[in-house]
């Protein structure tokens, strides 16, 4: 569940953008021949549905019915109390309410035509229950997957989300460019970060941490009190408004404010190769993250990402690398955007 105020502001994601977004998905539905597509969501899984209406949940879980020639109906297992949030919060026509969520979508869209052509995007991820539910309130429903079709076209980012990413790595970047007291325990310092990036309008924030980068370079929720080595690395993890980045950086313990501006141009000069891999050769682990249906970071490619998925021009993603410079390990990570044709990815923010 989520913890973060989630509010809407018509300034940074106006209606006239989600309006753009859904045409843009209705134009290949109709190539395809689908009468609707079905997108699920839950407090883990909102990236995909947050894009298109901007409605993001704090808990439980949804379907959004986005019909071809209607304007898009939201099915959620939230009680009817939080209607009134839910609408203030979304680009929707109507917000049904039901338990059974697959049930309430099959037999609102079998009610416009009995045997429509629906699409499910990440159709393997959708939960059993509701695809049967599915089946049994529209029995002539012709349900296939429409994972390839949504991916293509959420993979592209516009403006508005890319303002909103760069608001959340301003967020992130000015969270962990704060000192920590001198003595402070790295729960305390873990702490004051998440505190400074809720204070600056996260929705939500996860700080992971690798303590002792001389022994372990893997990163991790930590708890209870964990003592700190020579360096250590933080990551952030924030939410802005439905746009997720990561921010990570490695404090030295000797003097854990200098800039690491070696580190910052090696990663700036990796990325700028993107989508290619290739800047990232010699780096002992890199990573990739993006959004490519409902995960707002989910793997892409990366040193130990065995299936490794394209990266579109004008993706956002996240880049995490692993490296030594004078002999001394680093964590280094940033939001990134991938360029268009003929021109080299950039960094949004600098990671110090």
């Amino acid at each position: 569940m989520r913890r973060g105020l989630i509010s809407r502001s018509k300034a940074e994601l106006p209606d006239a953008v989600l309006d753009a977004r859904i045409a843009r998905v209705r134009a290949p539905m109709g190539a395809a021949g689908l009468d609707a597509l079905l997108l699920y969501t839950n407090n883990t899984r909102a990236a995909g549905v947050s894009w298109l209406t901007g409605f993001v949940p704090y808990w439980s879980e949804a379907l959004l019915v986005v019909p071809r020639d209607r304007e898009p109906v939201l099915v959620a297992a939230l009680t009817y109390r939080v209607k009134s949030w839910i609408e203030r919060t979304s680009r929707l026509a109507e917000v049904i309410h039901g338990p059974r969520i697959g049930l309430e979508a099959a037999r609102l869209i079998a009610a416009w035509k009995g045997d429509a052509a629906v699409g499910i995007a990440d159709f393997d991820g959708l939960a059993a229950g509701i695809v049967e539910d599915l089946r049994r309130g529209g029995p002539r429903l012709r349900l296939s997957d429409a994972t390839g079709l949504f991916a293509r076209v959420r993979a592209e980012a516009d403006p508005a989300e890319i303002a909103l990413a760069m608001r959340a790595a301003a967020i992130a970047q000015h969270a962990l460019a704060q000192p920590p007291e001198r003595g402070a325990s790295l729960g305390e310092i873990i702490a004051a970060i998440e505190a400074q990036a809720r204070t600056d309008g996260a929705e939500e924030v996860y700080v992971a941490a690798a303590p002792d980068l001389g022994r372990d370079r893997r990163l991790r929720r930590i708890e209870g009190e964990v003592a700190l080595g020579e360096s250590f690395a933080l990551r952030a993890t924030v939410a802005y408004k439905g746009a997720w980045i990561r921010l990570t950086r490695t404090f030295p313990r000797d003097d854990p404010v200098r800039p690491q501006e070696a580190a910052a141009a090696r990663l700036a000069a990796a990325v700028a190769k993107l989508p290619s891999p290739d800047g990232f050769a010699g780096f002992s682990s890199w990573l990739v993250e993006g959004c490519r249906i409902a995960q707002p970071l989910e793997p892409l490619m990366g040193s130990r990402v065995a299936t490794a998925h394209a990266l579109a021009p004008s993706a956002l993603v996240s880049v995490q690398a692993a490296f030594e410079i004078e002999g001394r390990p680093l964590l280094v990570g940033a939001p990134a955007l991938v360029g268009g044709p003929g021109e080299a990815a950039s960094l949004l923010v600098t990671p110090f």
